[in-house]
C-alpha cells in the first residue's frame, strides 16, 4: 500500500504545482455544492489519478478539487466511495491516506443518513460524537506499516470535541437545528428493515448510513483530527416506517445542504 500511496501523492503534487492544502474535505451524498463556494485552482478527475478508485454513482461527480474556502487552502473530495459499490475497504479509505501526505491538518467529512432517534427530523443536521461500526471489514485489516500509523490505534476520541464545540456554537448562533448524536455504519446499497431500524435504535444509534466510519478510522490511524456531520434525510421509526426513494433522499440533502456549508465554512475559518 505504501509503494501506491506515494506514487499517487507524487503524481497529484506534481499536477497541483507547489499547493499544499491544509484541510481535507469528503462530501457525501448530494451534498457536493460545497466546492461552489471553493475558489478553485485545480480540479483532478479521481480517473485520470494513479491508483485512484473510481466513484461509480450517477450522483457523485468523482474529482479532487484544490482550492480556498473561508480564507484555508483545502483539497475537497467531490464523490465519495462507498464498500458497496464493490471496492475493498483499503480502496474506500485509500484517498484519506492520499490527503495526510498531501498535507492535511484536519478531516472533515459529511454525509447523508437516515434519522433513528425519534426527537430528531428529515432535514435536520447531527454531528457525530461517536460511532458503531457495522461494516463487515476493517480498513487497518491486514500487514501494518509504522510508516502510516499504529498497529492498534486509540479510538476513544474518533471525532475531536473541541471541533464539535464548536460547531455547534456556530450552528446556535445561527439558529441552526443540530443535534449531537451517535452514527452507525452499514454496508447497504439496501435501506433497512423496520426490524433492523429498531435494533440500530436500541444498540445506541441516533443516525444510520453508508460511509463514513471507515474513512475516520484511517484518519485516527494516521493521527488526523477529525469533524464530521450528517444530514438527516429520511427517518428511520420502525412505527411510522414510510418507504423512500434515493430521489427523495438526494432531494432533502440538497435542500438541507445550505445549513452544512455555513457551518463548514465558519469551522474551517476557525481552524
Amino acid at each position: 500500500m505504501l509503494e501506491s500511496i506515494r506514487r499517487t501523492t507524487a503524481y497529484i503534487q506534481s499536477r497541483i504545482n507547489g499547493f499544499e492544502p491544509e484541510v481535507g474535505i469528503i462530501l457525501g451524498t448530494g451534498l457536493g455544492a460545497l466546492v461552489n463556494e471553493i475558489e478553485i485552482e485545480k480540479q483532478l478527475m479521481y480517473s485520470n489519478i494513479p491508483d485512484f478508485p473510481i466513484s461509480t454513482l450517477e450522483f457523485h461527480s468523482g474529482k479532487l478539487i484544490f482550492g480556498t474556502l473561508a480564507g484555508k487552502k483545502v483539497v475537497a473530495m467531490q464523490g465519495r466511495l462507498h464498500y458497496y459499490e464493490g471496492y475493498s475497504i483499503q480502496q474506500i479509505t485509500f484517498p484519506v491516506r492520499i490527503m495526510k501526505m498531501l498535507g492535511i491538518k484536519t478531516l472533515l467529512v459529511s454525509n447523508a443518513s437516515g434519522a433513528l432517534n425519534p426527537a430528531y427530523k428529515k432535514g435536520d443536521l447531527m454531528i457525530i460524537e461517536d460511532h458503531i461500526n457495522l461494516q463487515p471489514d476493517n480498513p487497518l485489516r491486514g500487514n501494518n506499516d509504522e510508516e502510516l500509523g499504529p498497529r492498534f490505534p486509540d479510538m476513544s476520541q474518533p471525532y475531536r470535541h473541541d471541533l464539535i464545540e464548536k460547531a455547534l456554537e456556530i450552528a446556535g448562533k445561527n439558529s441552526i437545528t443540530c443535534h449531537q448524536g451517535i452514527y452507525v455504519s452499514v454496508t447497504g446499497p439496501n435501506l433497512e428493515t423496520r426490524a433492523e431500524y429498531r435494533y440500530l435504535r436500541i444498540i445506541g444509534g441516533d443516525a444510520v448510513g453508508m460511509s463514513t466510519v471507515p474513512e475516520v478510522i484511517v484518519a485516527n490511524h494516521m493521527n488526523l483530527p477529525v469533524f464530521a456531520v450528517s444530514v438527516l434525510t429520511d427517518e428511520g421509526f420502525p412505527d411510522e416506517l414510510k418507504p423512500v426513494s434515493v430521489e427523495e433522499i438526494i432531494a432533502v440533502a440538497r435542500e438541507a445542504e445550505p445549513k452544512m456549508t455555513l457551518i463548514l465554512k465558519e469551522l474551517i475559518a476557525q481552524l
